[in-house]
């Protein structure tokens, strides 16, 4: 009789200090999420080479919770005239994304789309002559139309439409 009463006793023994542990919510973000967002979407080679490496390793990431999907340059051309800005594009999307399910988009939006700009011009960088000018001119147009049609969900200003990103 002594044997059957020891396995359920060690185990209560076991669970009892477990069920005493404040439960942790499994969806719940590390605490520095805004500091690693913030980090990768600055406008310098770095943020970019850091928001790249992570992407290329979502799974070491996956406990921030990022949103990671895009569409990347939208209905625009991802390789405008063979200028390869789907990367930048796909940066841009995880910005506006990442911001705005944290409810910071507004504050944040300029940045996102000045870092865009950044990347893009990255990528004219390794042109020159008429090409340089019009990958230059290109990113430039994609620039200000994310400047001008890229808006939050809520509270958009006035005139502009909203942008899927």
């Amino acid at each position: 009789m002594r044997r059957r009463f020891t396995v359920p006793f060690a185990a209560v023994a076991v669970a009892l200090p477990l069920a005493l542990v404040p439960a942790v919510s499994a969806s719940a973000a590390p605490s520095d999420k805004p500091q690693v967002l913030s980090s990768w979407t600055q406008t310098s080679a770095s943020s970019y080479n850091a928001w790249n490496a992570a992407r290329n390793n979502q799974g070491a990431w996956a406990a921030y919770g990022f949103n990671w999907t895009t569409d990347y340059c939208s209905t625009s051309p991802d390789n405008p005239f063979g200028f390869p800005f789907q990367t930048a594009c796909a940066r841009h999307d995880f910005g506006y994304r990442n911001y705005k399910a944290a409810g910071t988009f507004p504050a944040n939006k300029s940045r996102i789309d000045s870092a865009f700009y950044s990347d893009l011009k990255r990528v004219c960088a390794a042109y020159s002559g008429a090409k340089l000018t019009s990958c230059n001119s290109t990113a430039w147009t994609y620039y200000h139309a994310v400047d001008i049609f890229g808006v939050a969900p809520a509270g958009a200003a006035a005139g502009r439409l909203p942008q899927s990103a």
